[in-house]
């Protein structure tokens, strides 16, 4: 069986979940037999064309918009034109599959012209993201997102929570949403641990403080404001030996400025931009991981720190708690609530033998319900029936 991807990140590109979850899912695919032709976007020195774990990477230019609106734009007509002429190459594709709206145009058109019926998995939606909608570039995303969905065959979303947005926000029939999870590799963050620990970590602490960190985007989903006003508590509870390390890109001066009103400045660290190599690292010398979401539609993030075995503490958002189960292998909070957030983050901290039995059940659970084998078995699943479905119609 041939597919089609379109997915507006990859690595080396890195910008949200769906790099990651695109390079773990599809090796799987290809070791069921299937050939799998992937359409992304160049990037610095990346090859135009790659085989990466048996998946056949094309990076095609896009010329720089007026904005990002425009960006997309080109984005789409280059996959578009590109995609029409791998459709055409290489011939006998059995379907499409768009990663989320960015690339719904293009996926749209490519049904369309060749008649292949199309899978979108939805990674997140605008309307989550803002609670609502309410400005004419969130109206306009929301537009593309719900064309996309009802031009989709099938819809894939990452958990049950998405399942009820996407029926909720778009109307669409809830038999054809299949939830399938996120997955992660946990042998990924097998750390290598000849390095100097104590100098390591006098980079982030001194050697009294426990180090409670963040690590993800710096948008007002997130939440990271509930973690800066829960920090005054937790510093009083735990007569100051507590240090939070921000991780993440982006501007963060408004969360240094609540830092700075709070009176907390020096017990905060906000890293920027951290690699993967010293994110191994650093998880590895880390007593806490939280992640205070005020929207989520999964939390790979939950997952990653599940394989770094550092306990985590979460809020009630979204796909959250199917991910974490609470007091089993992480503790859930109420979303938006300091005085919760505050008592789950001193759980982790007073107790290490309950810590240690959530790192445990964590771990184990990645294999019980996050393996990448049972969860590419599952997409195949839906493109079985998809390919089969579609030869029983005339388009």
């Amino acid at each position: 069986m041939k597919i089609l991807v379109l997915a507006w990140e990859f690595p080396p590109r890195l910008v949200g979940g769906i790099a990651r979850h695109v390079a773990e899912l599809y090796p799987e695919i290809v070791k069921f037999g299937y050939e799998v032709h992937l359409i992304t976007v160049e990037f610095g020195s990346a090859p135009k064309y790659e085989i990466v774990e048996g998946i056949h990477v094309y990076r095609c230019p896009v010329a720089h918009g007026n904005d990002f609106f425009h960006w997309v734009v080109n984005m789409n007509d280059s996959m578009g034109r590109l995609g029409g002429e791998i459709l055409v190459k290489h011939g006998d594709f059995h379907l499409i599959h768009a990663h989320d709206w960015l690339v719904g145009d293009a996926a749209i058109a490519l049904k369309n012209t060749f008649r292949l019926p199309l899978v979108a998995t939805i990674h997140a939606t605008e309307y989550g993201r803002h609670n609502g909608i309410h400005t004419v570039e969130q109206q306009y995303i929301y537009g593309k997102e719900k064309l996309l969905t009802h031009e989709a065959w099938r819809i894939i979303v990452c958990s049950q929570y998405m399942r009820q947005e996407i029926q909720r926000v778009f109307s669409s029939p809830v038999d054809k949403i299949d939830v399938i999870y996120n997955g992660i590799r946990p042998e990924k963050k097998h750390h290598d641990q000849k390095f100097d620990r104590v100098k390591f970590r006098r980079y982030f602490a001194n050697d009294k403080e426990k180090i409670v960190y963040y690590v993800g985007r710096m948008t007002y989903e997130k939440g990271v404001s509930v973690l800066l006003n829960a920090a005054p508590k937790i510093l009083w509870e735990m007569e100051g030996n507590v240090k939070f390390v921000i991780i993440g890109g982006g501007n963060t001066n408004h969360l240094k400025q609540q830092a700075e009103n709070l009176g907390i400045w020096e017990k905060c660290y906000f890293t920027g931009f951290m690699s993967d190599g010293d994110l191994d690292k650093f998880q590895t010398i880390a007593d806490c991981a939280v992640f205070p979401s005020l929207y989520e539609p999964f939390g790979i993030v939950a997952l990653e720190s599940f394989a770094a075995r550092v306990p985590v503490v979460v809020s009630d958002t979204g796909g959250l708690p199917e991910v974490v189960q609470h007091n089993y292998t992480g503790i859930v909070t109420r979303a938006n609530d300091c005085h919760s957030l505050t008592w789950g983050i001193l759980e982790v901290l007073r107790f290490s033998a309950h810590a240690k039995y959530l790192v445990e059940n964590a771990y184990k659970s990645l294999a019980e319900k996050f393996s990448w084998d049972d969860l590419a078995k599952q997409t195949a699943l839906v493109y079985g029936q998809v390919v089969y479905e579609r030869s029983q119609v005339e388009w």
